[in-house]
């Protein structure tokens, strides 16, 4: 009988372990795209303020007594007026409301269209990475504008 052993030694598994440990580091950023992760979340922080300015710029109006104007106006800050729809800002005034910093910009042709500008032309809507809001359809006191998140296939 032979006694002999069969099988890898201890260092040949480790060797080999390591081996895939670093191709695997390597590799999984090139299968895994966290950038677009980032960019959608981005586009839902986004979202969430334009709401949020929605709102206080509603609340604004209902302590002016502007709520049931169309065409209306709210005076924001001593250097601010916004003009409101129902007491609502319309859609090329919620822009002003805004502070908008870094890559989210308003598309530059369409007031009311916000997200990640990807190639930085102005042009937000062809770059597939926006959300939309329309204050036009507010036709009565107590409408709400839409505030979607409309495309996310650039992101």
């Amino acid at each position: 009988m032979k006694s002999g052993a069969n099988g890898f030694t201890l260092i040949e598994l480790i060797v080999v372990i390591t081996i895939i440990g670093i191709l695997a580091a390597v590799a999984a950023p090139k299968f895994v795209n966290f950038s677009t992760d980032a960019r959608i979340s981005v586009l839902g922080g986004v979202e969430a303020s334009v709401r949020s300015a929605s709102s206080l710029v509603y609340a604004k109006s209902l302590i002016q007594g502007q709520e049931s104007q169309n065409p209306g106006s709210v005076v924001l800050d001593a250097n601010t007026t916004v003009a409101t729809s129902f007491g609502y800002p319309t859609n090329a005034e919620i822009g002003n409301t805004l502070d908008l910093t870094g890559d989210v910009k308003e598309d530059n042709t369409t007031p009311g269209i916000f997200g990640i500008d990807l190639n930085d032309d102005g042009d937000v809507a062809s770059d597939g990475c926006y959300l939309t809001y329309d204050a036009s359809g507010i036709a009565q006191a107590g409408d709400v504008p839409s505030i979607v998140v409309t495309d996310t296939s650039g992101c």
